[in-house]
């Protein structure tokens, strides 16, 4: 058995972590800390793990992460980085589902997340965990940064054009929608129902911070820097992420066929058949990305649908689906979930 932490376990990543974790074949929890509820039965908070999840939270300083075989962190972003070397020299590996490993060029990333970086050191041998990208790299890491949502449905949705050199990479746009889960589990003004209910907006126009994280990736693939644009909007609803994405084609190229050779072996990714509309619905609750690709009236530019749950494939159970990868298991262990409709 895995013997599993999860820190931060009172968040909405960390519910759902719980949530796929408890019913894992291959895991014990070991513990979910939290200073705040120590000593609280998770249960008690969530009532929907009742029968599920029989531990209570811990104060991360007690000592029992030490002695998991793997510690999430589902904390908000300068948390892990504070906490990881201690867990790594102890031989616990530590999956972050936070940003504080994400980025490679650490001035990057702390003119974007308003802090000095804690661990400089380790930010070179996090693992990015996009398994569709990087999986063997995946299985030989101590540390994985686990990708953010829209990071997940942008890279996922432009990578076979940017591999397969068909398209102009200094002119992608993503313009993508979110769920109000999406902005976690805290009180904000933005997020009340009177405010995000029958509203339609978007944000972070001059700038958001997944968006180095989601140009470092689409430089990897193409092997140069890309042009994007990013433009994040906030929908009313609970859960979901839509990507719209749009490039501009520079060989005659047979999307759907392309689509289909690039992800016919990736369990979590499905290619949808020609001319399909992918609803985030469709993915409510299951860590898949359902795409679909179109070519308007014969074109000259590949519009690409990418849709998923930004609280499974997009945090929650990517995280697992990298725990699968480092601990050599099948990559859907666990993982075999159905979408809930309606």
């Amino acid at each position: 058995m895995i013997n599993v932490g999860i820190v931060g376990g009172t968040g909405y990543t960390g519910v759902e972590l719980l949530r796929i974790l408890c019913a894992h074949p291959h895991v014990k929890l070991k513990a979910v800390t939290s200073r705040k509820e120590a000593g609280m039965p998770v249960a008690d908070m969530f009532p929907s793990l009742r029968g599920f999840v029989d531990i209570a939270f811990s104060d991360p300083d007690s000592g029992e992460l030490n002695q998991c075989d793997v510690v999430f962190f589902a904390t908000p972003n300068g948390i892990a980085m504070q906490q990881a070397q201690a867990l790594l020299d102890a031989g616990v590996k530590v999956i972050d589902l936070a940003a504080d490993f994400r980025i490679k060029d650490q001035t990057v990333w702390e003119k974007w997340y308003g802090m000095t970086h804690a661990a400089p050191k380790l930010i070179a041998e996090a693992v990015y965990g996009l398994p569709e990208l990087n999986r063997e790299k995946i299985k030989g890491a101590r540390l994985v940064a686990n990708p953010g949502c829209y990071p997940t449905a942008v890279q996922l949705g432009f990578l076979p054009l940017i591999e397969a050199g068909v398209v102009d990479t200094s002119h992608l746009i993503a313009d993508c929608k979110s769920g109000v889960s999406g902005a976690g589990r805290k009180a904000e003004v933005h997020a009340l129902l009177a405010e995000a209910g029958d509203n339609f907006k978007a944000y972070g126009v001059a700038g958001h911070r997944h968006l180095p994280e989601i140009r470092q990736g689409l430089s990897q693939m193409h092997g140069a820097d890309v042009g994007l644009t990013f433009t994040p909007h906030l929908l009313p609803m609970i859960r979901g992420i839509h990507a719209t994405l749009y490039a501009k084609l520079t060989k005659d190229v047979d999307l759907q066929a392309l689509y289909e050779a690039r992800y016919q072996s990736e369990p979590f990714v499905d290619v949808l058949p020609a001319g399909s509309h992918p609803e985030t619905r469709s993915v409510r609750g299951a860590n898949v990305c359902r795409i679909a690709v179109h070519r308007p009236q014969g074109g000259d530019t590949a519009v690409i649908l990418a849709v998923e749950d930004n609280l499974v494939k997009g945090a929650a159970g990517q995280a697992v689906q990298n725990m699968n990868i480092l601990f050599d298991l099948p990559e859907t262990t666990g993982l075999q979930l159905v979408p809930l409709l309606p």
